[in-house]
């Protein structure tokens, strides 16, 4: 079973940078890619950004140019480094790994 934990959301204003974190533990052993998703109010969760186990990355159209998703695997650990904030990135942002989601880490882009 794992366990993820994210960290590192906030309130902060349009154009700012954020960087979340989410700490993987517990059996990673046949685990693939891990990914970044949000859901905003009313809705649907979206897939933002994922990175596989060989660390090719993959972001999202939407926020292609301003989000990185970037891994360390000796502290078990995937970032997402997220700059010039924009209102429409307000969302709860989770990590999901091998089935397994985060709980989750609120972001609020808001002057």
């Amino acid at each position: 079973q794992v366990h993820l934990v994210e960290s590192g959301g906030g309130l902060v204003e349009p154009g700012a940078s954020l960087r979340l974190s989410c700490l993987v533990s517990g059996d990673t052993t046949c685990i693939s890619a891990m990914g970044w998703y949000r859901q905003a109010p009313g809705k649907e969760r979206e897939m933002v950004a994922t990175i596989s186990m060989s660390d090719k990355p993959y972001v999202a159209d939407f926020v292609r140019g301003r989000f990185t998703i970037s891994r360390d695997k000796e502290k078990n650990t995937t970032y997402l480094q997220m700059n010039s904030l924009k209102p429409e990135d307000t969302a709860v942002y989770f990590c999901f790994l091998g089935g397994s989601w985060g709980q989750g880490t609120q972001v609020t882009v808001s002057s």
